[in-house]
């Protein structure tokens, strides 16, 4: 093949392996185009006053990446407006929250426009485009527009939502069609995957051509499941770093031989984080018994802080932790340790390392990461007991963990009771078989195998797909 180039909404090629300044995708982006010739295109981050077409080209931590600034008005629109207010809450199901502003999708349009008009000159006739997630769902369509032949694929991060909440979008059949631009669109899990081909079936009136095409609104649509998974060797590495050790060490200092358990989530209402604290003080509540020998670690970085949405979870957060520690605390113990603060990635595999339960209680999640790289930590002789939600794509595969309902807190203080009495015996099973999970479906096979059948699709021919509006 020719070369890879992926195109995401921001660009933050991490320096190395252990840098915990970006998150899991970035990770897994920069671990593609390492093993692939290309470069890595998308915002940078920063603003200008007027785009004036240049580009800046950098190389970081193995990776070629090419960046340009956008508009204010872009970011509040495109970024800040439809992607943060309208599709993130939609495809996580909270429609309560989602913002329909015509002014928001104008913008969206106007900037995957932009970066279709830049990305184009830079393509070759045999590069292979990957597009991700929901900023640049209408990407491909712009580029065909433009004449662009090449092979483009796209994988959504997120969920995709339920058939009777996507119709509530103003123009939803005009941005699904313009996912017929892609060559291939993948998914995390089947459950994403059927409720996107439920859409087309159902309010497109499509026909279904075999498992995984659907022809709707004259076009073809090729989907795929392709669970995102880590580097699963460089997290066990890291977690036998001097740093992952002198973290363990500290962490089981500071317990002071008390049980600890650990969520790492940035801010986000989709997490389950109020639901996580408010099942451990239900399991407080119940259990008298395990006071002062259990804590939680809530690592929580901050994110989106000019969303109102997002400042109004950090209050109520702030505000439970606060109750909890405030009814149960003693002088010499503290129940709930809340950061907004972020750690490397072999700091936090010391920390998973030490604590006894993980919990992972997304109301809503495309994959989620963490409960990954929460296995891969584990000392497999005394391994901790991951506690996972049902809603996560990760729950499709990853069935020895104690799967639960977050919205049903006694379902969860029940659930970090019996994993804080699990015996030595049934961790290690349940670890074995979760870690055979995280090995089978780590990032090499994830980008292998999409990269694979979008090379093996047919070119694209010759045609002008539908915009967003």
């Amino acid at each position: 093949m020719g070369r890879l180039i992926v195109v995401s909404n921001r660009v933050q090629a991490p320096k190395d392996a252990s840098d915990s300044s970006v998150g899991g995708l970035a990770m897994a982006l920069a671990a593609a185009l390492r093993a692939y010739d290309g470069f890595w295109f998308g915002w940078s981050g920063e603003t200008t006053e007027e785009f004036d077409g240049q580009m800046n080209v950098e190389e970081r931590g193995g990776v070629t990446i090419k960046t340009i600034p956008l508009e204010a008005q872009d970011v509040d629109e495109y970024y800040n407006g439809y992607a943060n207010k309208t599709l993130w809450p939609l495809f996580h199901h909270r429609i309560d929250l989602t913002a329909y502003e015509r002014s928001y999708s104008h913008g969206y349009e106007r900037t995957n426009k932009r970066f279709a008009e830049v990305l184009e000159p830079m393509l070759e006739p045999d590069d292979v485009v990957w597009i991700h997630d929901y900023h640049l769902i209408p990407l491909a369509s712009y580029l065909r527009k433009l004449g662009v032949r090449n092979r483009i694929g796209f994988f959504l991060h997120t969920p995709w939502p339920a058939r009777q909440l996507l119709v509530t979008l103003p123009h939803h059949g005009q941005m699904v069609r313009a996912m017929g631009a892609y060559d291939l669109i993948g998914f995390h899990t089947e459950e994403w995957r059927g409720l996107f081909c439920d859409y087309l079936i159902e309010q497109a009136q499509g026909k279904r051509l075999d498992s995984d095409t659907v022809a709707a609104s004259g076009e073809i649509y090729r989907t795929g499941v392709f669970p995102i998974g880590i580097d699963v060797e460089g997290f066990v590495e890291g977690s036998h770093s001097e740093l992952a050790i002198r973290t363990l060490k500290r962490m089981n200092k500071s317990g002071d031989g008390r049980s600890m358990m650990v969520g790492v989530d940035r801010l986000d209402y989709s997490k389950g984080i109020e639901e996580r604290l408010s099942g451990f003080e239900q399991f407080l509540t119940d259990h008298e018994e395990w006071r002062k020998r259990v804590f939680l670690l809530q690592v929580t970085p901050l994110s989106r802080d000019t969303v109102d949405s997002y400042q109004d979870i950090r209050e109520r957060l702030e505000g439970l932790a606060g109750r909890v520690n405030g009814q149960f605390a003693d002088m010499d113990w503290q129940p709930i340790r809340y950061l907004n603060r972020t750690y490397r990635r072999d700091q936090l595999a010391g920390i998973y390392r030490a604590s006894r339960v993980g919990l992972v209680t997304a109301l809503r999640d495309g994959m989620n990461l963490v409960a990954k790289e929460y296995v891969a930590a584990q000392n497999p002789d005394d391994p901790g007991v991951l506690i996972l939600s049902r809603f996560t794509g990760a729950a499709e595969q990853m069935t020895a963990a104690l799967l639960v309902n977050p919205y049903a807190r006694e379902e969860l203080a029940d659930a970090i009771y019996r994993a804080l009495e699990m015996p030595l015996e049934e961790r290690i099973e349940r670890w074995q078989s979760l870690m055979d999970v995280v090995r089978h479906t780590d990032i090499a096979i994830w980008r292998d195998t999409f990269v694979s059948e979008l090379q093996a699709t047919a070119v694209t021919p010759p045609r002008f797909a539908a915009s967003v509006h």
